[in-house]
């Protein structure tokens, strides 16, 4: 769930430098396929010179609500701007910048600061609508060099890529070009904009479930994105050959410590042996002096088997976060499907930087909270079909999400069965965890849908922000010693029902506005600067101390219930639903937190992802026939979980990366000073 805000606030995007044929209302809307319109946003400029700008946005059963009000300097920047209103889950926004001469200030709910500044920049809000790309667009135009500095820190850059005729029912037709931005977040941003003189946002496409666009031009839709896959196909593809280093012929790593999965121990130094991706042989250290084609010194270092996030939303430009990280297999819990079977064949053939993906099959039911995701039904027939449709592309797993009708919840798990597939998911509205767990789930997504078995009564609307403010407000008051917390733990473990808890995610319950997310405290200064400050905003409307204390004891609650629930013998599985890479370290070292030793967690994030991802014959150990992927790491992560993130060197795929290289192309400081060598030997 952060991942969706940070990656919408770092989108941000509205309208260009003005003229007094601005003088207009300007409305665009988000067109989904499935959905609908779930969102809308007009911009008005009044005869002063003030824009005033409308958005709201629901999808899911939560989304932002916003007003702006703004100014711009001749130079098209923000001389002055305001936005309040309420954020995704609910918490107030309020946020203002001004700037006089060469004086910039800006506070919110979250920060404070003032910066001199010489010459143009760019304020970037912290919460916004789509407007504030559009100031981008315009203000970047005028600049011969593409780039403007931005306040509070950073660089934006702007270029070209494209440029196409759009057309519509009226018969009017206009020119649209396609830009990319890059010094915002992890990676490129890319906008279709009108051309001429003064340009504004006409477009934003994210190529895997909605656009945003000028309202009366949505037929342009798939025009659009035919041109804008194309240039991010090549841009992908040049990123992938720029940091992925094929390993051709016979590898040695020598001299590392391997971290077994199945003992939960490190061993002895030894040899590993790598042909054509797979291992095929692993020794005693300097047993055997043969020659190969590629050597890699580990000098002692500890090699653990390559991790997996087990609850992912896997976007094509955040696969480098998960690689860096030692990430190399992912579980995606829900998607678009025909972007899913794009990026599932892009991957093996080296087109994008994308760790293995376990695609999971999404399904939900009709109601105006549903999620855009995967395929909406309304009867079992719609349901069984789509089983068919996941199980015959070979998806392991089902997950069902809030909406799904209860009424054929028993008959569509038993179906999804008898295909050979798992199934997992929300607890659907008006029904308990303990409800799905004897219709026949195998595994249940997050802390929140566990706990809520005691929350909730049969008219609770779970489909709405209610999921996560319930467990916040009541948790702290749960008695797990009572009966029938310990009766249901024992079903969990008498029936080993896999949870996810995504623990991380939910620090949102204690994060409080101008505090760094806990999860990210211990990297935020290695951070981009647009995303360190993204992590001071909270996410849920905490309003005064006592709430705050409150949700705290809930939120360690969250914590202790997941070891409690390891101690009992229920099965875990680590992930995140967040910013890849980072949060599965932090999701780890919540873990530990809540009991378990390093080495146990370890074994959930290699071993049990292996196992319940249904890949355990070439997966989550280093073992001869098995995949080589392979996580060098510059200390023991069994003796402290936090030296997972000193990640010194990852083999996956056939391939060798570097992780300072990964992180330094997307802005971020890097956690390792040595850089591991891959020595090819020289015929």
């Amino acid at each position: 769930m952060k991942v969706l805000i940070l990656l919408a606030s770092m989108a941000v995007a509205g309208i260009g430098a003005a003229t007094k044929a601005d003088a207009e209302t300007l409305s665009y809307v988000v067109v989904n396929d499935r959905i609908g319109t779930p969102g809308r946003q007009t911009v008005e400029r009044s005869d002063d010179g003030t824009f005033t700008v409308k958005y709201i946005y629901k999808n899911n059963g939560r989304g932002p609500e916003l007003v702006e009000r703004f100014r711009l300097a001749p130079d098209g920047t923000f001389s002055e701007y305001h936005v309040t209103g309420t954020s995704t889950f609910g918490a107030v926004v309020d946020e203002h910048f001004e700037r006089k001469g060469g004086v910039a200030e800006w506070r919110s709910t979250s920060e404070r600061g003032t910066a001199n500044v010489s010459g143009p920049a760019l304020y970037v809000p912290l919460n916004s609508s789509y407007a504030p790309a559009s100031v981008f667009i315009g203000a970047m135009a005028a600049r011969a060099d593409g780039a403007m500095p931005l306040v509070p820190n950073g660089t934006l850059r702007m270029r070209k890529l494209d440029e196409v005729e759009v057309r519509r029912s009226d018969g009017s037709r206009q020119r649209v070009q396609l830009l990319a931005q890059t010094g915002l977040g992890f990676g490129p941003w890319f906008l279709w904009a009108t051309t001429g003189p003064a340009p504004r946002l006409f477009a934003s496409l994210d190529l895997q479930e909605e656009m945003f666009v000028e309202a009366g031009w949505e037929e342009n839709r798939k025009l659009l994105e035919e041109h804008q896959r194309v240039a991010e196909r090549q841009a992908l593809r040049d990123r992938a050959e720029r940091l992925r280093h094929p390993l051709p012929g016979l590898t040695v790593v020598r001299n590392a410590r391997i971290f077994d999965s199945e003992k939960a121990t490190v061993g002895a130094p030894a040899d590993i042996y790598i042909l054509r991706g797979r291992i095929t042989q692993i020794v005693p250290a300097g047993s055997l002096a043969r020659e190969a084609d590629n050597e890699v010194d580990a000098a002692g270092r500890i090699v653990i088997p390559g991790l997996f996030d087990m609850h992912a939303h896997v976007w094509r430009w955040n696969g480098a976060l998960d690689l860096a990280a030692g990430v190399t297999s992912v579980r995606d819990m829900g998607n678009d499907n025909a972007a899913m079977q794009r990026m599932l064949d892009d991957v093996p053939a080296g087109r994008v930087l994308m760790p293995q993906i376990v695609p999971c099959g999404f399904l939900e039911g009709r109601s105006p909270f549903s999620s855009s995701f995967g395929i909406t039904i309304g009867t079992i027939d719609e349901a069984k079909r789509a089983v068919d449709w996941y199980a015959q592309r070979g998806y392991r797993q089902l997950k069902i999400y809030n909406s799904f009708p209860k009424e054929i919840l028993r008959e569509t798990v038993a179906y999804a069965h008898g295909r050979g597939m798992r199934v997992s998911g929300h607890v659907p509205a008006f029904m308990r965890a303990a409800d799905v767990i004897e219709q026949g789930f195998d595994e249940i997504q997050h802390i929140n849908q566990v706990l809520l078995n005691f929350l909730v009564t049969p008219t609770t609307e779970t489909r709405t922000i209610e999921r996560f403010r319930l467990p916040a407000e009541k948790v702290a008051d749960l008695d797990f010693d009572s009966q029938p917390v310990q009766d249901f733990i024992a079903l969990l473990a008498r029936r080993q029902i896999v949870i996810d808890p995504t623990l991380a995610t939910f620090d949102m319950m204690q994060h409080r506005h101008g505090e760094i997310a806990a999860p990210y405290a211990a990297v935020a200064d290695h951070l981009p600067p647009d995303v360190r400050r993204s992590l001071l905003v909270a996410d849920m409307n905490i309003p005064d101390a006592a709430t705050d204390a409150r949700y705290k004891r809930s939120y360690a609650k969250l914590v202790e219930f997941v070891g409690r629930m390891h101690r009992a013998g229920v099965p875990l599985v680590a992930g995140t639903d967040s910013i890849p890479g980072f949060t599965l370290q932090a999701e780890l070292a919540l873990y530990v937190q809540a009991g378990l030793t390093p080495a146990q967690v370890l074994q959930i994030a290699t071993l049990h992802g292996a196992k319940y991802t249904g890949t355990s014959h070439e997966r989550g150990s280093v073992a001869t026939g098995k995949l080589a992927d392979l996580v060098l790491l510059d200390g023991d992560p069994t003796a402290d979980i936090a030296n997972l993130r000193k990640v010194a060197l990852v083999i996956t795929q056939g391939h060798w990366l570097s992780p300072k290289a990964m992180h330094e192309e997307m802005g971020i400081a890097p956690f390792v000073e040595t850089v591991v060598a891959v020595r090819a030997r020289v015929n």
